[in-house]
């Protein structure tokens, strides 16, 4: 599943920090703006441990986890609409990808430069919510007349369409993102295909200063930004990108002993990869066996077949059955011997919508 989820941000916020942290990948991080001018791609394995516990029970040659991509953008600025800054090559970066990261600034730093000249995340958000507002509404303006001329010769495409942008040029006017209009399932649909950058979905990611990291409760601007997501529906992640970036250099027990020594339980960047995951609605199913026990990605509501074309295009074009046992069932049973005599293993046909945790045996003939 080539997803991937962008991380924006204003300059100077620990966008680049925090895509290090994530992917090792070193992206270039320096303390003024702009110094990501091309976007850097990360992939990044999805932490589960469901994944390790099958290895323990299947004992196989190898274990291949699921992974899922980060891309980094460069900061964006007030008048990166009307191409500020680099905007118009920042907001195309942003036009690619399938969900927004949105990392805000949430400590005090004297050392580190902002942009504004002052912290403050409510108009930092804001700063970047309105430049994507704009450029949907311009994107939404050139269409409109075109289709409006369209739908008084009562062109039935047309009426539709212009419904659709109607709506969302006010929205747009009244500096709401797309994702906030009340569509129904086919209106939704029709506006999916205007590739809006405010249509997808969010997640806002509060960097905190490394004495904050354990117990956020008490800064003020991680207060303001979990109320501000709040009323989109968002979600707020807490991280400190700093020390993120040394957590990654860690494995094992030497990074479950620093998270205790921090008082944390999971890692934010762990916290950042499953919620990212999640919010694209995607799922995990299992495959295990002795050459190999693998995680592999599918949206929520795929079938079988589909899920089974994800591994090989022939699993899906010769589908016979999916022989499906529940992760949690497989665990108690020990193993898919005792799991298969105590009823738990299902052949399921083609339209079998794929849960997650599902390990499956795919039978098919090409």
């Amino acid at each position: 599943m080539a997803l991937t989820a962008g991380i924006v941000g204003l300059p100077n916020v620990g966008k680049s920090t925090l895509f290090n942290a994530i992917t090792q990948a070193g992206a270039e991080s320096a303390n003024y703006p702009f110094c990501t001018i091309d976007p850097n791609v990360g992939i990044v394995e999805v932490p589960d441990e469901r994944l390790q516990k099958l290895t323990a029970l299947v004992n196989p040659k190898k274990t291949i986890p699921t992974a899922f991509e980060f891309t980094d953008i460069a900061g964006i600025v007030k008048g990166a609409s009307k191409g500020e800054g680099l905007g118009n090559k920042f907001l195309s970066h942003i036009r690619q990808v399938d969900a927004i990261c949105h990392v805000v600034r949430c400590f005090a730093d004297d050392n580190i430069t902002h942009v504004s000249g002052k912290v403050d995340p409510i108009s930092d958000i804001e700063t970047i919510n309105l430049e994507l507002i704009l450029a949907d509404l311009e994107s939404v303006e050139k269409r409109i007349g075109r289709v409006e001329k369209l739908a008084k010769q009562k062109d039935k495409d047309a009426v539709y369409e212009f419904e659709v942008l109607a709506k969302l040029r006010d929205a747009f006017e009244q500096e709401r993102p797309a994702r906030s209009v009340e569509f129904t399932e086919e209106q939704l649909k029709w506006a999916k295909h205007l590739h809006l950058l405010t249509i997808k979905p969010i997640l806002y990611v509060a960097n905190v200063s490394e004495d904050e990291v354990a117990d956020p409760s008490d800064n003020e601007y991680v207060k303001q930004v979990s109320e501000y997501a709040a009323n989109e529906n968002a979600e707020v992640i807490v991280v400190c990108a700093k020390i993120e970036s040394e957590i990654a250099e860690l494995e094992g027990e030497e990074k479950d002993m620093f998270l205790e020594e921090l008082g944390i339980e999971e890692s934010g960047l762990d916290q950042l990869i499953k919620a990212s995951y999640h919010l694209l609605g995607l799922a995990t199913y299992f495959t295990a066996g002795e050459q190999e026990v693998r995680a592999w990605t599918f949206r929520k509501g795929m079938k079988a077949p589909q899920c089974a074309g994800i591994i090989h295009t022939d699993f899906e074009k010769g589908f016979i059955r999916a022989e499906t046992v529940s992760y949690d069932d497989l665990l108690a049973a020990s193993s898919m011997g005792a799991a298969r005599e105590a009823g738990k293993v299902r052949l399921e046909g083609k339209e079998y919508l794929v849960q997650d945790g599902d390990v499956i045996h795919f039978r098919f003939n090409v």
